[in-house]
C-alpha cells in the first residue's frame, strides 16, 4: 500500500493530508495543514549537491512560515512505510502512544472588522455558452 493510501487512513484518526500543496513558491509532498505539518519523500538526487541545498534552503523558508518538515527517503518508505507511519503520528500527536484527537485547521483572519466586504468579487453576468445550449 502507497504512503498516500496509509495517509488518507491516518484521516480516519482526525488528521487530513493534502497531496502536492504548493506552499509559497513551492510544492510540497504532502501537508497537514491542520497541524502545519510537511511531510517530504527524498530521492536519491536530494542527497548530494544543488539539491541537497535547495532542500535545505527549502526546508528553512518553510520552518521561518511556521511549517514543521518531515523528510523521508524514498528506500525508507518502501522499505519501513510502518515506521514512517509511526514518526508522522509521532509528530502530529507528540507520541506514538497517544490518543488521535481531531485536528481541525482554524482560518485566520486578516482583519478583526467583520464588517468588511468579502475579498472575492461577486460574479458578473456572461454571455451564455453556446457549448451549453445557451
Amino acid at each position: 500500500m502507497t504512503l498516500w493510501r496509509r495517509l488518507r487512513r491516518l484521516e480516519m484518526r482526525g488528521t487530513h493530508f493534502r497531496r502536492q500543496v504548493p506552499i509559497g513558491n513551492f510544492i510540497v509532498d504532502f501537508a497537514c495543514m491542520a497541524t502545519r505539518l510537511i511531510v517530504e519523500i527524498d530521492g536519491s538526487q536530494h542527497g548530494a549537491g544543488q539539491g541537497l541545498m535547495r532542500d535545505r534552503s527549502r526546508t528553512r523558508w518553510l520552518e521561518v512560515e511556521g511549517y514543521r518538515v518531515l523528510r523521508f527517503w524514498n528506500s525508507e518508505v518502501a522499505g519501513n512505510i510502518d515506521g514512517v507511519l509511526e514518526a508522522i503520528y509521532e509528530a502530529l500527536y507528540g507520541s506514538s502512544v497517544a490518543e488521535s484527537h481531531l485536528l481541525k485547521r482554524t482560518r485566520r483572519r486578516r482583519s478583526s472588522n467583520v464588517s468588511e466586504v468579502h475579498p472575492t468579487p461577486a460574479r458578473i453576468a456572461r454571455r451564455p455558452s453556446p457549448s451549453r445550449g445557451g
